[in-house]
């Protein structure tokens, strides 16, 4: 056991393995080994490592060594330290190569390298949200139930491993070989396995449930009324998963937990619509084609552009999108990043940003290549979109959705064809806030940085009635 103590075992996938093998959910193995759900969901993660006591019940209770423990986790800490030497403060990333070979040779150095990048970007991000919490006049300790559900999302990745396979495993024995769960499958689930009937009929509600009937607002359009039974049936096939994940998440109180509740069961209704190695596979296939993804999988075109994002799963990841629906007034509705790029909190983003200008143009896909003020760029797509109310007396919902990757993945996008990547000023120069963007020259300029003195000059005028100091 003492040379658990010189080097810090990531093994992850050979614990979560042996959980498979053992047919056991994450609470029984948690509680087998004496340790909370969410701590064997970091070590199985790879979030932390496998220490010594925690081996000690694994080989008492499983006959598990510290051999058996694979070395793939290696694979994924190369990775990470690829990725943060990626950043563009640093002049060149890291070959493929020299990562493994550090990690193997120098554990403790590459560790804490990525541990010392992890904290600048941290760091870079509490800087933000000061500033979005000081644009919206709030305390950001005093975050509201919607702003605590949404900031646990973005923390847990926008990627929940229990519930996603889960929903996968239902979407498999109901869609036979079709490539999603029709609606009569669903219906016929419901009926079958919790003895409710659907009903659509005209309603001011989308989803109603009584526990006998699920009543659906027959003026939604065909992809809508399917996800909002996916919902109701996910929400009741996988209770536990989605129980389990609510006592483990550490939320403040009953509101948040509620809110997160129905978070968890959207997002399962996404994952059994667009099983996650299905939907990633003709992703890839369609070089992520929304149009397509939509008629294959018969979802909208927020609902494919959200489950893109989501497809974070750590031993088949797919292409890391960031997503957001912005309405109107541009306040950012939905939000989530697996990309260095990351959104206001509270309020709107850049005016520059494509997605602004989709708003007033319904049913048309713009794009854009952006480049962020540390140097790195996106390929962007921005669609505006209008739900219908199905009356006259109601206004329709009119709002635009936006998915971008880093450039290096254009390849992949459909939507950077035609781009010029190469060009420098070909980028749109944008920023996440004007409080922390550093851009002296911006014609779009709505406050001053936060971090910079103002000069004035009362004999001079720009754009804007001050210099950056």
């Amino acid at each position: 056991m003492a040379a658990m103590s010189k080097q810090r075992i990531f093994a992850g996938k050979s614990v979560r393995t042996l959980r498979d093998r053992h047919g056991m959910k994450q609470a029984a193995m948690a509680q087998a080994l004496g340790i909370s759900v969410s701590y064997l969901s970091q070590i199985e993660n790879d979030d932390r490592p496998v220490t010594a006591p925690i081996l000690a019940a694994l080989t008492r209770r499983f006959g598990m060594e510290r051999d058996d423990l694979s070395g793939e986790s290696s694979d994924a800490r190369a990775e990470a330290l690829m990725h943060a030497a990626s950043d563009p403060i640093f002049a060149e990333p890291l070959d493929e190569a020299i990562a493994t070979r550090a990690v193997r040779q120098l554990p403790h150095i590459a560790e804490r390298f990525v541990s010392l990048h992890r904290a600048y970007r941290d760091a870079g991000e509490r800087l933000q949200m000061l500033d979005e919490a000081l644009g919206a006049g709030a305390d950001s300790a005093g975050r509201l139930p919607w702003e605590e559900v949404r900031d646990w999302f973005h923390d847990a990745g926008n990627y929940i491993d229990t519930v996603d396979r889960a929903a996968e495993a239902l979407a498999a024995r109901l869609a036979g070989d079709a490539p999603s769960p029709t609606f009569a499958a669903m219906a016929g689930a419901a009926h079958d396995d919790f003895d409710f009937a659907v009903e659509e009929v005209d309603s001011e509600r989308l989803r109603s449930f009584d526990g006998y009937t699920l009543t659906l607002d027959a003026a939604q359009p065909a992809a809508t009324r399917r996800f909002q039974l996916a919902t109701q049936l996910a929400s009741l096939a996988l209770a536990d998963e989605i129980a389990l994940v609510i006592a483990g998440s550490d939320l403040s109180g009953e509101a948040s937990a509620a809110l997160l509740a129905q978070g968890l069961a959207n997002y399962a209704a996404g994952a059994l619509l667009m099983p996650y190695e299905a939907f990633r596979q003709a992703a890839l296939e369609e070089r992520h084609d929304i149009d397509r993804l939509t008629r294959r999988f018969g979802v909208s075109f927020e609902q494919a552009c959200h489950r893109l994002s989501n497809l974070q799963r750590p031993d088949a990841r797919g292409v890391p999108f960031f997503f957001c629906r912005v309405d109107m007034a541009g306040n950012i509705t939905k939000r989530h990043s697996a990309t260095p790029l990351q959104f206001a909190r509270f309020g709107g983003a850049c005016p520059l940003w494509i997605v602004h200008e989709a708003v007033a143009i319904p049913d048309r896909i713009l794009t854009q290549l952006a480049e962020m003020p540390d140097g790195v760029r996106y390929v962007s797509m921005a669609k505006g979109l209008v739900k219908p109310s199905g009356s006259f007396a109601r206004p329709p919902r009119r709002y635009a959705v936006a998915l971008g990757c880093e450039a290096e993945h254009a390849a992949s996008f459909i939507y950077a064809d035609g781009l010029d990547l190469a060009a420098r000023a070909a980028a749109t120069p944008i920023g996440t806030s004007c409080r922390i963007c550093p851009r002296e020259q911006c014609d779009q300029r709505a406050f001053p940085p936060g971090d910079r003195a103002i000069l004035v000059d009362r004999d001079e005028r720009g754009v804007v009635p001050y210099r950056i100091g």
